[in-house]
């Protein structure tokens, strides 16, 4: 109406006619001289850009995936006298011939999604431009997920956000923005899905229903209205299509799944060596010990304390011969300093951000005055790449940590750069304004290609704290400053969750908190949570004394190891999760309300969810509790540490003790173990557990191995099993198909039967009846069917 629209607020207008089409896009003109540009890409996924001045910028974004090719689709398109229809297989979209409108139907003609006021805009009277906005019909009761590492609850709905990534120290709930940005949003109403990427890295916004009742809206401080419309049957197929646009990552090396323990900062050499030692003595399983900026000289990045650490590359090479590896940070800042090589090398390559007028862009972080490298620019990113040479291929680096890449500036009410420093971006030059957002994205992206050619054949591994949409091509994450509280385990959860669903799974929390002492309940239970978040690291600030896995007694002790060990001997199922989301861009952590969005029930649930296929985890969040109640979706559900089986689709109430996490096994399951540990590849594993939990009907299970460390999965140097188990009142029934030429080192498989409702018949394989009443098969691992009967039958 009138009424809602702004003064200086511009629309498109009209149907005019249709200028071109050309390879599944068509752009069409309207009166005011606006162009509309479709683009079908599969049949589940539509583009949609605007040009207010009928001419569209250069097709050019940091978040798309460069080498995915996309299905050719069966397309049709219709013109009446009032609409226009471009239909495929699975998505209609309707374009109203009066205002340019677009509505989004299912091929049974079932509205999806239909603009409001649809494309909007205001001139930018201070900057140029455009602030263009997106504004969309909301149906009663529309849930909203994703935008990344949101601080609130699952649920957006009702709430407006933000995208800058921001450094917030110590960030509370419902805090906005905080570190990541990451334009994508799935949407759920009448058991429909879809999704919304934005891809705009300018400040953007997102209300949902916060401003007006009914109604969903997206917009940003310039660029253009560029957007993907996603619509499948779940909100899970939902992300694999948004992460087939932006990309998933190769395999990590195995170690990077392991435990990793970090803090602010070990030093000298000593100390580093002494944490190592005690992990060993302790039998603590641990891969990776992390040096923070401590241990370079005046926090000048690619160097070393010569004091602290007088020959980092003997400790190194012996950490590793202990089995770890050692992980170092690499902040942006690079300190001026005439003296310091790296310095002078930048200003030698001319690398540095500039302001507008020219002089080198200067912020202080934590070793003073510093420049920045401008990682928007090829070259710059080569450079930066070269500089990891002495780190990885003469030190023997394992991993590096980019941090404080929002960017983050101290000392400045901003806390990042001024938004007149002008940035490459690929060669089109641009403002701060522009690239913020993508900033922390391409830092992590020529660490990337620094570790991987320099560590080459060995995997990289790298983690950043900011990034953008597509940055799961390159590097892991970590939620950032959290506190040592229990409404910070909550958070974590939740953060998690929301960015697996938001296409980057490779996702961890700093375990116990960063800030603060956590008391031994809260440690415990941070730990057994983050022992189901694939990146799984203790970090602290050090300043309020230590966060070991032995620094709250001995009997928090006890327990922190069994939960590592358990982490551990679950690494083939999690290797295994990782392979699904590499393969498909199936997000690891699925929420409850995502794969069970047609569950009333499920859909209200926000704190458990599923770690792959077929593990639930309840998490405790609240201190002292004795009882947890946990919603089981529909099938049947094994309660692990008892093997208890219970019907889903139900509110159970489960007693807790401090030395388990409720755990659930999906019935039908095949979970894979691995001997403990005491490191990745510490020794040849001797077997291969498959434990597997009785169903009277049938379910499928993968396994996926390979050596863990090189590319010769590649090369088809690997090993997937698919694993299908069969139930009946009087029987078991396990096959096994297997693809790949990778040879594991074990010949023995050892099946372990879980909830049989008969007494087993003792065939020639069993090997014993456990003390449990569990039947054990050993069998050859290249078994192709295994049948256990009913003595009765």
């Amino acid at each position: 109406s009138k009424e809602d629209i702004k003064a200086g607020e511009f629309f498109p207008g009209a149907f005019d006619k249709i200028l071109s089409t050309k390879e599944d896009t068509w752009d069409i003109l309207s009166d005011s001289g606006v162009t509309l540009r479709i683009s079908v890409l599969s049949d589940h996924i539509m583009r949609v850009r605007y040009a207010c001045t009928a001419v569209f910028e250069d097709d050019f974004s940091y978040a798309i995936d460069p080498y995915r090719k996309w299905p050719d689709v069966e397309l049709h398109m219709v013109d009446d006298d009032q609409e226009l229809w471009f239909k495929t297989k699975h998505l209609h979209c309707k374009i109203s011939k009066t205002d340019l409108k677009l509505s989004f139907y299912t091929a049974q003609d079932e509205l999806i999604n239909e603009e409001e006021k649809g494309f909007h805009w205001e001139e930018d009277h201070l900057h140029g431009g455009q602030i263009v906005q997106m504004t969309k019909k909301s149906p009663k009761g529309e849930r909203f997920y994703g935008l990344g590492d949101k601080s609130g609850d699952f649920d957006l709905a009702g709430k407006r956000f933000t995208i800058w990534g921001t450094d917030e120290f110590g960030f509370h709930k419902d805090q906005d923005p905080l570190y990541k940005n990451i334009p994508f949003y799935i949407a759920v109403h009448d058991r429909l899905c879809y999704g919304v990427f934005f891809d705009n890295s300018f400040k953007s916004y997102f209300d949902f229903g916060s401003e007006r009742t009914g109604v969903s809206s997206f917009w940003a401080d310039g660029g253009e209205m560029n957007y993907y419309f996603i619509y499948d049957q779940n909100p899970i197929k939902i992300v694999e299509h948004y992460t087939a646009i932006t990309g998933v990552p190769e395999l990590p090396p195995l170690w990077a799944l392991g435990y990793h323990q970090c803090k602010w900062s070990y030093y000298p050499e000593a100390q580093v060596r002494e944490i190592a030692a005690r992990f060993r003595a302790l039998r603590i399983p641990c891969d990776a010990i992390y040096l923070d900026i401590d241990y370079m000289d005046g926090f000048r990045c690619f160097t070393w304390d010569e004091k602290k650490f007088p020959n980092p590359k003997k400790m190194i090479q012996d950490l590793e011969t202990e089995g770890f590896k050692t992980v170092v940070m690499i902040d942006p800042g690079i300190k001026v300093d005439t003296e310091y090589e790296v310095y002078m090398s930048g200003i030698q390559h001319d690398v540095f951000c500039r302001r507008t007028d020219g002089p080198l862009y200067a912020g202080k972080v934590w070793p003073g005055d510093c420049h920045f490298p401008d990682f928007t620019d090829p070259k710059v990113r080569s450079w930066w790449a070269a500089l990891y040479r002495e780190l990885i291929a003469d030190y023997g680096v394992h991993g590096v940590w980019n941090d404080m890449n929002e960017p983050a500036i101290l000392d400045v009410p901003t806390k990042t750069f001024p938004l007149d420093v002008r940035h490459n971006y690929d060669g089109h030059p641009c403002s701060h304004r522009k690239a913020h957002n993508i900033y922390g994205m391409q830092m992590a992206r020529a660490t990337y290609h620094g570790v991987k050619h320099f560590g080459h054949p060995k995997r990289p591994f790298v983690i950043t704290r900011s990034l953008y949409a597509g940055t799961q091509r390159y590097c892991s994450a970590w939620t950032g400053d959290n506190i040592a509280t229990w409404e910070h385990l909550s958070i974590a959860n939740l953060q998690c969750q929301r960015m697996s669903i938001s296409g980057f799974s490779f996702i961890g929390t700093d375990i116990g908190g960063f800030i603060d002492t956590p008391e031994p309940e809260l440690y415990v239970r941070y730990m057994q949570l983050a022992v189901f978040h694939p990146f799984f690291r203790t970090h602290s600030s050090g300043d309020h004394g230590d966060q070991e896995p032995w620094s709250f007694g001995k009997e928090a002790t006890k327990h922190v190891r069994f939960a590592i060990e358990l982490r551990y001997r679950l690494l083939p199922y999690i290797y295994t999760t990782f392979y699904q989301y590499i393969r498909r861009g199936t997000p690891m952590l699925r929420p409850l309300s995502f794969v069970y969005f047609d569950d009333p029930n499920a859909s209200l649930r926000q704190n458990e969810f599923l770690l792959g296929d077929h593990l639930l985890i309840a998490p405790i969040l609240k201190k002292e509790t004795k009882k947890l109640e946990v919603y089981l979706p529909k099938g049947d559900w094994y309660y692990l540490w008892s093997e208890e089986r219970f019907s889903g689709k139900q509110l159970i109430h489960i007693k807790c003790s401090l030395d388990r996490l409720p755990l659930f096994v999906k019935a039908g399951a095949v979970i894979p173990i691995y001997p403990l540990m005491q490191y990745v590849a510490e020794k040849a594993a001797d077997c291969l557990y498959l434990h597997v939990f009785y169903t009277e009907g049938k379910e499928n299970s993968y396994i996926y191995e390979d050596q863990g460390e090189n590319y010769d999965y590649e090369q088809g140097l690997f090993l997937e099993r698919h694993i299908s188990v069969s139930g009946t009142k009087s029987s078991i029934s396990i096959t096994q198909y297997r693809r790949g030429r990778y040879q594991p080192p074990y010949d023995v498989i050892k099946i372990i039967l879980h909830g049989l409702p008969f007494k087993a018949n003792p065939t020639q394989k069993a090997l014993r009846l456990l003390d449990s009443g569990l039947w054990e098969y050993s069998v050859d691992q290249d078994f192709e069917e295994v049948t256990v009967e009913s003595i009765d039958h």
